[in-house]
């Protein structure tokens, strides 16, 4: 039997369009209807007989087959026997299965020929018209009357059924109107119509996105001449996916789109569809995709823009990865009492936030239920090739005929989301949407065209050399974020009687959107100075040993639980840190440290706790996963919470067992790199004094303003050439001198923060 089974070979289910002759029926559906009709027939004839017990058979027979219902279902018998006699003939004559075949592809070739839009108008008006011509003709059946009579009756046959209709009509009111009412207005709102003059975006209005919309303009030529694709045996791409952070452009790329096409836009508000009740979201889906076809046709394409798309394509328990490193940056900032994370390049914040992702996610998730919104858009983004209408799925299939393909609907979808991971992996197929697009950050040249743009809209006086300074401070800035900080140094500007915005105008508004507004506590003048010291050590060592990275700001104005930081700039997009790049993020935590003990004479405050759980977070790392010591072995961050060093499988550094070899080995290292950044603080001693003074007195400088106090030169806020005379610097050294005295003796008063020197002032005065 086995072999049997092997050897028979296998024989492919033949085509409907290779058949020679039609495919034969089973017995049962050749003969169903005309078994329905000669039963119906029986029970008309029966009717006769009962109301008439007396009359003769054959009369009966005679007068049923001569009543409206008789003539009807025997028309319906007969027109049945000639279409299985037409079906049988075709199922043995080739010739007369093409025939007919022709006949009918003949038919539909010239009915295609017509525009999709006069289609579906004239298969509206003949549909009503059979509908009417059906009523008139069963109630004049009923009446006694020609159809043509009883269309002519039916307004006085429905005034003399009126009394009854009204309470049939009330009674059907009262008892369902409060769900359908209920039903109707929740299934409205959340989809807005622009017709193509409304839409004024253009693709010369994004800024910065070059790679991004090359490709969209792309879809838009397959949209605008699908058959440049279609006759080469493809299919025009029918969805878009534009994710990645906020403020990118992908709402602003999906309006160019329609505006570029001159086809409607539909802009669609996914949280719109979230509701209470089972079911309305799908009555959304299903209208708002039979509105997209009509307006296909009408319009030769359309655009559909779902806006965050993770709240209606997501099946929910997800959090995606984006929220988990923000929830995990968020948790290593509360930790840190100088916010330490601030100073160190982006490669190393994205490492510790590493070990903080699972002491966050834990106790997250479960996510909302769905009411098979998703499953409905799914459904509907699949069945744009399916037969629709009633005509065409069961009445021609009625007669026999194939039913006819939809025309193409030319729907364009987009959506834009920051959360991608939780969206669908159904939703994002082939077929479904096609292509994935990521909205990064605008490179610098994106950048500084967005502030070039933007600039131009208001009246300034800066350069183009502080222009593209601007672009490159801004390695993470979006092309909204760049307007927001435009318009805020424009509201600076008027604040101070100018309608000119200065460099220093925006970069106060550019420190003000990243870092926010400060508190506005005032420390004590003892703690003033050591805050701004301990700031100052950060900024010196970053300054003096940094090369991937630039001081964007420095400041001891107080942030909630923050007193102070200094933030980075990466120079360059960089992917991998090296050896001694990671021992100089270490080195610039342990500034803090080094600074208060050579400055307060061995002394500290808790300030620097944060610096040193980073700092030997990050070196356990750089020794455990990625041999930067003297073991080869490594552990990725998912073996780490097995590996024996961590309890409870959470990867935390003050788990670390105080004994060991690799404890032995990180403090070794710390203490190494401790004495080397001891070295570069005393021999820079009166850059960090210098810096202590600045932040002292303005509280806030910029990047630029740091690099002008230790080089003795003019910065946007800062002049910092009164720091390069040696009179002042000493007196900068008689007063530290003076305020670690106040802090030993606590009852002394501190001592007055030294002014800059009268000719310095002069000279300022003078600019």
């Amino acid at each position: 039997m086995a072999n049997d089974i092997g050897s028979s070979a296998f024989t492919s289910r033949i085509r409907d369009e290779d058949r020679r002759t039609r495919k034969p029926l089973d017995w049962w559906d050749r003969v169903k209807l005309v078994v329905l009709w000669v039963i119906l027939y029986a029970l008309v004839f029966w009717s006769t007989i009962a109301t008439n017990p007396i009359i003769p058979a054959g009369d009966a027979l005679y007068n049923t087959t001569f009543t409206a219902p008789g003539v009807f279902l025997s028309l319906l018998i007969v027109f049945e026997l000639v279409r299985q006699m037409h079906f049988a003939i075709a199922e043995r004559a080739s010739g007369y299965y093409f025939f007919w075949r022709r006949i009918f592809e003949q038919t539909d070739s010239r009915v295609m020929r017509i525009r999709p839009w006069t289609r579906f108008r004239i298969a509206r008006f003949v549909r009503w018209a059979v509908i009417l011509y059906v009523a008139a003709a069963i109630t004049g059946g009923f009446i006694g009357t020609s159809p043509i009579e009883a269309v002519v009756t039916a307004p006085q046959l429905i005034l003399q059924g009126m009394p009854y209709l009204l309470q049939i009509v009330f009674y059907m009111f009262v008892a369902i109107i409060q769900f359908v009412a209920i039903f109707w207005f929740l299934s409205r709102g959340g989809i807005d119509v622009y017709m193509p003059d409304d839409v004024r975006t253009r693709f010369t209005d994004v800024w910065g996105q070059d790679r991004v919309l090359e490709r969209i303009k792309e879809n838009i030529l397959f949209l605008e001449n699908p058959e440049a694709i279609e006759d080469h045996g493809g299919y025009v791409p029918g969805g878009i996916l534009l994710w990645g952070p906020p403020g990118t452009g992908k709402t602003l790329m999906a309006e160019a789109v329609a505006g570029e096409t001159g086809r409607p836009y539909v802009f669609v508000d996914p949280g719109a569809f979230v509701n209470m009740f089972f079911g309305i979201g799908v009555l959304k889906v299903k209208g708002l995709f039979r509105k997209l076809r009509k307006l296909s046709l009408r319009y030769g394409g359309v655009i559909v823009f779902f806006d965050e798309a993770d709240t209606l394509g997501s099946r929910g328990g997800q959090v995606s990865q984006m929220r988990r490193e923000a929830l995990a940056g968020q948790a290593i900032s509360s930790q840190l009492g100088c916010n330490g994370a601030f100073f160190v390049s982006e490669t190393a914040r994205a490492a510790l936030a590493e070990e903080q992702r699972q002491v966050v996610v834990p106790g997250m998730g479960g996510g909302r239920s769905f009411d098979g919104t998703l499953q409905a858009l799914l459904t509907e983004l699949s069945g744009l090739t399916k037969p629709r209408g009633f005509m065409n799925r069961v009445v021609r299939r009625v007669l026999g005929i194939r039913p006819k393909h939809p025309p193409k609907y030319r729907i364009l979808v987009m959506m834009a989301t920051n959360m991608p991971d939780s969206l669908d992996p159904a939703l994002l197929r082939p077929g479904r949407i096609d292509r994935s697009y990521r909205v990064g950050y605008p490179t610098k040249d994106g950048r500084l065209e967005t502030y070039r743009n933007y600039l131009g809209r208001i009246q300034h006086s800066l350069t183009d050399d502080e222009v593209e300074r601007l672009a490159m401070v801004s390695p993470y800035a979006t092309g909204a974020s760049i307007k927001d900080t435009v318009n805020e140094a424009l509201v600076i500007a008027i604040r101070d009687g100018r309608d000119t915005v200065t460099y220093g105008d925006v970069i106060k508004a550019k420190s003000l959107k990243q870092h926010g507004l400060p508190d506005g506590g005032a420390y004590v003048d003892r703690e003033r100075h050591s805050v701004a010291l301990h700031e100052a050590c950060h900024a010196v060592a970053m300054y003096r040993l940094q090369h991937t990275s630039i001081i964007d700001v420095a400041t001891i104005e107080r942030r909630g639980d923050v007193g102070g930081f200094v933030s980075p700039i990466p120079v360059e997009d960089r992917f991998v840190q090296w050896r001694s790049e990671v021992e100089i993020d270490i080195m610039t935590f342990l500034a803090s440290l080094v600074g208060e003990r050579m400055f307060y004479e061995g002394d500290h405050t808790q300030g620097v706790g944060g610096d040193m759980a980073q700092a030997t977070a990050l070196l356990t790392r750089s020794l455990l996963s990625h041999a930067m010591g003297s073991n080869l072995r490594t552990f990725n961050a998912g073996m780490l919470g097995n590996s024996g060093l961590m309890p409870n499988g959470i990867p935390l550094v003050q788990g670390l067992s105080w004994e060991g070899a690799i404890a032995e080995e990180v403090e070794q290292r710390l203490a190494d790199l401790y004495q080397r950044t001891h070295e570069l603080l005393a021999q820079h001693r009166d850059d960090v004094l210098a810096v202590t003074h600045a932040l002292e007195v303005h509280s806030t400088i910029s990047g630029d303003d740091v690099a002008a106090v230790i080089e003795g030169r003019k910065g946007p806020l800062v002049d910092g050439r009164a720091y390069a005379d040696a009179d002042f610097r000493r007196r900068l050294e008689d007063y530290h001198a003076a305020a670690v005295e106040a802090h030993r003796v606590r009852h002394e008063r501190p001592p007055r923060l030294p002014e800059l020197p009268q000719a310095q002032h002069a000279e300022v005065a003078g600019e």
